[in-house]
């Protein structure tokens, strides 16, 4: 006989259920939102694949080549379509649904990975094959990145809950780094990278499934048949973001984080397996520690409520890249890195994830679509420059020279950044207090 529960039983589950629940919302009032729950799920395996894969394809292509040079050369190679379309995906934001954009480049993302699976299980992977799988790869993450963050105003019901949707979101990014990294790690120690392109394949159709079950309002577009010349549209964006100084500011020190703030991950290999003395298990740990500073970063400002003060945060943060940068380049043991990578991470995750939300929280949303394909290739698309540029030193004086140099550009970084956080903080108390309520509140 099944075991039935009694009434007073059924009250005390009711009760949990529902105060579990409150809690939850009272802390991330995104997840009251089914589409942003259903984001966040399907975007969480599909992104924790994408990092595997590319964690993956640098490993093996050091291990073939133990090329310096050449891993920074497919790092290049890697970003720049992302450079070349991700202003274009910012004007398709604006113009056609972002679900079905964001849908169509999942399933080529799907064909691209199933293919790369099917050569290594067959054994006809070298590293000109994995140089221009990571190539196809930084074309999708060009026409979808934009997307990505356009869309999380869509999936929420509540527009007071974006600024924690969008911190959830960078949450979405940092959790994915550090599980597909780390399971990765696991699976190249194990089972080989087959199986690691195996798991970004079956990653993806869940984030399909996902995509399939949102049911999103419709926002405005632009009208196709009256703005037809996509460069004038583009250049719209363009002039509204460089009139704009604040938001000028934040994109011009997001672009030197991606030139000088994150491009010690592509020289990663070389730390994994030279510096420390390592293995693929090694490079997946060392992926992964990142990662843990980014998530307890995401949780941090997913608690936030307002966006005051996140430019006061951002200030500190390369500081703090730079000086572990600096230390990462001396330190000579695994545990010491282990260390000293999460406080790089969760800096890195929060200067982007703040500059994200001040932007999204006050840009107009005609123009959405358009900023953040700017943000984005602020992020994403100095990337090339970043990873050429460590590769080509690294080759030549060495991969931890390269980094403490690196260190010491983020430290400058900070000094000009501060000098223009007078201003950048009188701009966001104006969008978010107008006139009319200060003197409310001051009476």
């Amino acid at each position: 006989m099944s075991y039935q529960p009694s009434g007073r039983h059924q009250k005390l589950n009711y009760w949990l259920e529902n105060n579990i629940y409150q809690k939850i919302y009272l802390h991330f009032p995104a997840f009251k939102s089914r589409n942003f729950r259903l984001f966040f799920s399907g975007q969480t395996l599909s992104l924790s694949g994408t990092f595997m894969t590319q964690v993956t394809i640098s490993w093996l292509i050091y291990d073939l080549t133990h090329s310096a040079w050449l891993l920074g050369l497919t790092g290049f190679l890697q970003f720049v379509p992302t450079l070349i379309l991700t202003p274009f995906s910012g004007v398709l934001c604006d113009r056609w649904s972002r679900r079905n954009l964001l849908i169509l480049v999942q399933v080529l993302g799907f064909i691209v990975s199933f293919a790369l699976t099917t050569l290594t299980f067959l054994g006809f992977v070298d590293f000109r094959i994995l140089i221009f799988a990571a190539i196809l790869g930084g074309l999708l993450k060009g026409l979808d990145m934009p997307v990505r963050y356009a869309i999380v105003i869509e999936t929420v019901d509540e527009r007071e809950h974006l600024s924690n949707a969008i911190a959830l979101y960078s949450a979405i990014l940092s959790s994915s780094m550090l599980i597909g990294p780390a399971i990765g790690g696991a699976l190249l120690a194990t089972v080989g990278a087959k199986y690691c392109f195996l798991y970004d394949s079956l990653s993806y159709l869940a984030a399909l499934l996902s995509l399939a079950a949102m049911k999103l309002r419709s926002t405005a577009k632009l009208d196709i048949n009256q703005t037809n010349n996509t460069w004038q549209k583009l250049q719209e964006g363009l002039d509204y973001v460089y009139n704009l100084l604040p938001i000028r500011i934040i994109l011009i020190l997001l672009a030197w984080h991606g030139i000088a703030g994150i491009s010690y991950m592509a020289l990663l290999p070389i730390f994994a397996a030279d510096i420390l003395k390592g293995n693929g298990g090694t490079m997946g740990l060392l992926s992964a520690a990142s990662s843990v500073g980014s998530v307890i970063a995401c949780v941090y400002l997913s608690l936030r409520r307002q966006v005051l003060g996140l430019e006061r945060l951002m200030a500190l943060c390369p500081v703090a890249i730079g000086i572990g940068l600096i230390a990462f380049g001396l330190s000579r043991e695994i545990w010491l890195s282990l260390l000293i990578l999460p406080v790089i991470g969760g800096a890195g995750i929060l200067k982007v994830s703040c500059g994200n939300t001040i932007i999204q929280a006050l840009v107009e949303d005609d123009k959405r679509g358009r900023v953040m394909s700017l943000y984005s290739l602020a992020v994403i698309g100095t990337l090339p420059l970043g990873n050429l540029f460590a590769g080509t030193l690294a080759q030549q004086i060495g991969a931890p020279t390269t980094v403490i140099g690196c260190g010491i550009v983020c430290l400058l970084e900070a000094v000009w950044f501060a000098r223009k956080l007078p201003l950048l903080r009188s701009w966001i108390r104006l969008k978010t207090h107008p006139p009319k309520e200060l003197s409310k509140t001051a009476l």
